[in-house]
């Protein structure tokens, strides 16, 4: 089985600091790797985690505050330095193709390579890109600007060839492809051999939701419901709740209930407030509405 591996290249939230980067986040899947926002220093982080920009698939950004968008201009133009050849699709929020034209314009003029970008409508979830490792759908998410969750699943093959079987029948290999495809197979001598005698059924596809920014948004929890990996922002601790309400924020406990609710295996929690030297008593009231959470940190890589 492949590796499925996310990558946090930053958690912090708007206001620099010497702790924390500003939001982004690298999802690799079959040799490809899938940049999940861009804030500002994205590039170095890439170089830090010794991931390849030639690998970079393509790029999701949530929303248009410069947290999750100001690193996309410099990456842009080291890719182009770097010689890419291969068109790169970028896909957002209502607003992407005027912000990446600009770029275009300033900086790109003598491009290596083409962007493609795709906006996403933020009020439903639906499918907005599939390639041959996986499939992603839009979260609508609730803050100050249109915004956007990303839910990554992998693609799997539903059957499998039981090669014993298979074997034992003397399936041609010709017929194999009909076999995955769910056919029955009739031997030389007339017996049907149904399809689940031959077959075996493939494993369920891995999944991760990525949830920044929003407020306390019960919709979500349908999107993501049973995720391997629930990444949610948790800007600040119960005793900000209404800095959290005023500002389309989440506490770090109310990521914790989506996560409950929505039953998901694990919680990623991240997007800390500057105001945190240490993101422990985040951690702990996350913990205490849904044990299975962890802290992102920059360098942290965790195997779905």
């Amino acid at each position: 089985m492949e590796n499925f591996d996310l990558h946090i290249l930053g958690c912090g939230s708007a206001l620099p600091t010497m702790r924390h980067n500003p939001t982004s986040q690298a999802l690799q899947l079959r040799g490809k790797t899938y940049l999940i926002d861009c804030g500002e220093g994205t590039q170095l982080s890439i170089r830090r985690a010794q991931l390849q920009f030639s690998k970079i698939h393509s790029i999701y950004i949530s929303h248009l505050h410069g947290d999750h968008c100001f690193g996309l201009p410099g990456l842009l133009s080291t890719m182009s330095l770097l010689g890419r050849a291969s068109t790169l699709p970028i896909y957002g929020p209502w607003g992407i193709k005027d912000y990446v034209q600009e770029i275009k314009q300033r900086f790109l003029a003598d491009s290596s390579f083409e962007i493609e970008v795709r906006e996403c409508d933020c009020r439903i979830h639906t499918l907005v890109h599939e390639d041959s490792s996986l499939r992603v759908f839009s979260i609508p998410l609730s803050h100050r600007i249109p915004t956007i969750g990303y839910l990554f699943e992998e693609k799997c093959a539903e059957l499998h060839l039981d090669k014993p079987s298979v074997d034992f029948y003397k399936v041609p290999i010709a017929y194999y492809q009909h076999l995955l495809a769910g056919e029955d197979y009739v031997t030389e001598e007339g017996e049907q051999i149904p399809n689940h005698r031959l077959t075996k059924k493939g494993r369920s596809p891995r999944r991760y939701a990525f949830c920044s920014d929003t407020k306390y948004h019960p919709p979500i929890i349908d999107c993501v419901r049973g995720v391997d990996l629930l990444y949610h922002e948790a800007t600040f601790g119960d005793e900000l709740s209404e800095r959290a309400e005023a500002t389309a924020h989440s506490t770090s406990r109310q990521a914790a209930v989506i996560a409950r609710e929505a039953e998901v295996k694990r919680l990623l929690i991240g997007h800390y407030s500057s105001r945190y030297e240490s993101y422990d008593t985040l951690l702990q009231q996350a913990r205490e509405e849904f044990p299975n959470t962890e802290a992102a940190f920059e360098g942290l890589c965790i195997k779905i």
